[in-house]
């Protein structure tokens, strides 16, 4: 009886002491702003073939950097519903195990063309990050589950940056910059009421101050209508003349 009872607190030790799986929450942009584009049609197309070596890196990444990438694409990214098309096109979205390291990478290509054909613009975001891969380099491994999902985190993250970067530079205008479709932004010199909406501001001098309002103008001259006293030229009255009594 005493070594069944010893037996138990054992086994209680032993369930305490596993270890829980690692939990991958969904990677999901929907929170950003929308970058809307002056164009009725934008397709997003996926051109990246992974090489072969790259298929159980894949299969065993939580988030797989490829649909990841996409998936943001797709749904940050919408036309305005005015003339025009484009194409957003994913060149790369790999992460490969080289040399003992980690290497990921995400290359996006922006081509619009106006509906009559005359104008374009272009724009690419290339993002790259490296780190040193977990010592146990079996593919469905907590731990290189845990480095694929790390580093597809942190691809995104910086294409979420670069990406609005670029376009700004290089096609700014054909960007709508507000959260609402087919509005086109207010004037430049505006504030960001903060709703994606560009305001009106007054204008103000140096240091911030506002301008002062203009001077009051000195009331007009009554016009003379009596036609019994003359009218005289300013400095030609009769005191002009002087004291005709002396």
């Amino acid at each position: 009886m005493k070594k069944i009872l010893l037996l138990v607190p054992a086994l209680a030790l032993t369930g305490c002491a596993a270890t829980p799986p690692p939990s991958f929450p969904a990677l999901n942009y929907a929170y950003l702003k929308p970058i809307i584009f002056k164009v009725s049609t934008l397709n997003v197309v996926d051109n990246y073939t992974p090489a072969p070596g790259e298929a159980a890196l894949i299969a065993n990444n939580p988030a797989p950097p490829e649909a990841t990438l996409e998936t943001m694409l797709k749904n940050r990214m919408q036309p305005s519903g005015q003339p025009g098309s484009g194409t957003i096109t994913i060149q790369n979205a790999s992460i490969i195990e080289t040399d003992g390291n980690l290497v990921g990478q995400m290359v996006v290509d922006i081509n619009l063309t106006s509906a009559d054909g005359r104008s374009s613009g272009y724009a690419e975001a290339s993002v790259s990050r490296s780190e040193a891969a977990p010592d146990d380099d079996d593919p469905s491994s907590a731990d290189m589950q845990t480095a694929l999902y790390g580093m597809t985190k942190r691809l995104m993250a910086a294409i979420n940056v670069e990406l609005p970067y670029q376009i700004a530079h290089n096609v700014p205008s054909w960007v709508s910059w507000t959260s609402q479709g087919g509005m086109p932004a207010a004037a430049s010199s505006g504030v960001d009421s903060g709703a994606g909406v560009i305001q009106a501001s007054p204008l103000t001098v140096p240091g911030g101050a506002t301008p002062a309002a203009p001077a009051a103008m000195p009331p007009a001259a009554p016009v003379n209508s009596n036609l019994a006293v003359p009218d005289y030229l300013p400095g030609t009255g009769p005191a002009a003349l002087g004291n005709a009594a002396q």
